[in-house]
Parts: C-alpha cells; sequence; structure tokens
C-alpha cells in the first residue's frame, strides 16, 4: 500500500511539474532565429536559452516572476544606467519606470545566439507611449526601437548581462530629443 502512495504521489508531482513547465513555456518569446556553438552540449543549450527567454518574458509582460526565475541572485548589470540600483531589483525598477511610460511594451526576439558561457539576444521592442516619461505625457504615439543584449550563464541563470538599446531612437520617439 505505501508503494501505490509512493508511486501515486510520484505521478501527480510529474503532473504538476509538467502542466507547470508547459504553462510556463507558452508565455516565453520564442526568438525568429536560433544559432548555438555546436561545442555546448544540447541540455546546456536548453537551459542557457530558457534563462535568456525567461528573461525575455520579463520584458515582455512585466511579470517579475520571469525576472526572479531568470537572474542570479548575484546578477550584475555590467552597463548600469545612472540611477538604477544594481542586481535583480535594478531590472524590476528599470522594467515598472519604463511601463509607467509604455504600458503596452511588447518584446520580439529577432535572434538569439547561444556560445560558450554566453546568449546573444537581437531583441525588438514595440508599443506606445501612453503613460509618463521624465514629466512628460504620453500622446498614444508608436515606440519601436531595437536592443541588443549579452548575458552570462552560470548554473542555469543569468550572473551579467551588457545592454545596448537605441536610446536615441527612442528618445526621439518619446519628443524628448527632435528629430
Amino acid at each position: 500500500m505505501h508503494a501505490k502512495f509512493l508511486a501515486g504521489l510520484s505521478l501527480l508531482l510529474s503532473i504538476i511539474a509538467y502542466a507547470s513547465a508547459a504553462y510556463a513555456q507558452d508565455d516565453l518569446p520564442v526568438p525568429r532565429n536560433i544559432v548555438a556553438d555546436k561545442s555546448i552540449p544540447a541540455a546546456q543549450q536548453q537551459n542557457m536559452a530558457l534563462a535568456a527567454r525567461r528573461y525575455y518574458a520579463f520584458w515582455n509582460t512585466g511579470d517579475a516572476q520571469f525576472a526572479q526565475a531568470a537572474l542570479a541572485d548575484n546578477f550584475m548589470d555590467r552597463n548600469l544606467p545612472a540611477g538604477r540600483p544594481q542586481g535583480p531589483q535594478g531590472a524590476l525598477f528599470a522594467s515598472k519606470n519604463f511601463r509607467a511610460a509604455v504600458p503596452d511594451l511588447k518584446l520580439e526576439v529577432e535572434e538569439m545566439l547561444l556560445v560558450g558561457d554566453r546568449v546573444v539576444g537581437r531583441l525588438h521592442f514595440t508599443g506606445h507611449f501612453s503613460g509618463s516619461f521624465h514629466g512628460q505625457q504620453g500622446d498614444g504615439r508608436k515606440v519601436d526601437f531595437i536592443a541588443t543584449d549579452i548575458y552570462r550563464i552560470a548554473d542555469g541563470r543569468i550572473a551579467e548581462n551588457w545592454h545596448l538599446e537605441d536610446n536615441l531612437t527612442l528618445l526621439q520617439q518619446l519628443g524628448v530629443v527632435k528629430q
């Protein structure tokens, strides 16, 4: 009887884990193109891609659980903008502030490269400036800009991030900088 109970419990836990993983996978942006270093074992490629896709999901949705799943506790933003806290809290801070300006922010992953312990993402952000940014109220105008992120993956999570956004285009679209 004890063995049947354990077998049933194990099956139930497996079903729950599978259902949770499937649900979470549905929320993760799918890159249009993936290029992987063939010397990286398949399981490691999957773990690297999962960490990056979770972080992409965070930027796509603003849902903090994705950032918490993607970022290492000792996460370092290697080109931290002035005024942003370091670590996972910095990413949450940045998303909250940017979503105040562009509440419908969406992200598409144009390409993901897996090389060594790095993931490089070519990203495309869109939305509408309908919130506020530095005291300026949005008028609903379209926002459309690109970014490139480089993540160092350690133990299945993002340990470091280097990023470059097309801030000139973004600031022009927000009306902060004249075209």
